[in-house]
């Protein structure tokens, strides 16, 4: 009996600093912002939208070996069309897919991951597109009757029920990595202010905290450029004072 309760004791003596020890790793990852992967998302996300290949390319390398697969950066490059618009997501993909023969004629095995999962066929996606965009917006309920909707209710719909409800409701990339590329996106586009203030808050939102924004800022402005960050800074201040 004694000799039972010694070796539990040990046991509990050393299961005790693993446990410290992985606590103290997701802290430190929370408090050290965005991981590798996230990161990876961004140079992508923004070269997509101002289509500048050259820089592309060895974004899309580097986020293959920072943990993306291949299936997640398809993802990615198909979710920005909406944002981006065809030319610039297809150039994109174009882009991609050099970049995977490159590195399959070296030997490189990328993973490819999961394919999205079947889209219930008795979705409603007015409703489904309602409650994402509600969520995103930190609201109980769906947005309705802004002068912008009643002057154009198609483009209300195509938001709601294309956007998202046909892009959104794939689950190859989670709402927060595709808050994420969007306002990578919007960041290194120009005149798209008022929509990367409404995805930036979107983006804390889905979960992303305050020192995660900031990291962001700061991939900005290492990877694609001082302008851009500083732009993306001013609003990111705006909208937390508004947060607050």
């Amino acid at each position: 009996m004694k000799a039972t309760i010694f070796s539990l004791l040990i046991m509990t003596g050393l299961f005790l600093p693993a446990l410290a020890i992985g606590s103290e790793g997701e802290n430190m990852e929370k408090r050290h912002g965005l991981n590798q992967r996230q990161q990876s998302i961004i140079p992508i996300a923004a070269f997509t939208a101002d289509g500048d290949i050259n820089r592309l390319t060895p974004a899309l390398d580097q986020g293959l070996d920072g943990g993306l697969t291949v299936n997640e950066i398809k993802e990615v490059l198909v979710h920005l069309y909406a944002y981006t618009g065809f030319p610039r997501s297809l150039n994109a993909l174009s882009a991609f897919m050099g970049v995977l023969d490159e590195r399959k004629a070296k030997g490189i095995e990328d993973v490819v991951g999961q394919e999205a999962s079947p889209v219930p066929s008795d979705l409603d996606k007015d409703k489904y597109g309602a409650k994402v965009r509600a969520m995103l917006a930190g609201r109980e309920t769906d947005i309705s009757g802004t002068r912008w909707q009643l002057f154009s209710p198609a483009i209300d719909t195509f938001l709601k029920e294309h956007l998202f409800a046909d892009i959104f409701v794939r689950d190859v990339i989670s709402h927060q990595d595709r808050e994420l590329a969007t306002i990578a996106a919007l960041a290194n586009m120009t005149g798209t202010g008022g929509q990367l203030g409404f995805h930036l808050g979107a983006a804390m939102n889905t979960g992303l905290t305050e020192m995660q924004m900031k990291d962001f800022i700061s991939v900005i402005r290492t990877t694609v450029g001082e302008n851009q960050a500083d732009g993306a800074q001013k609003i990111l201040t705006e909208m937390l004072n508004n947060r607050k």
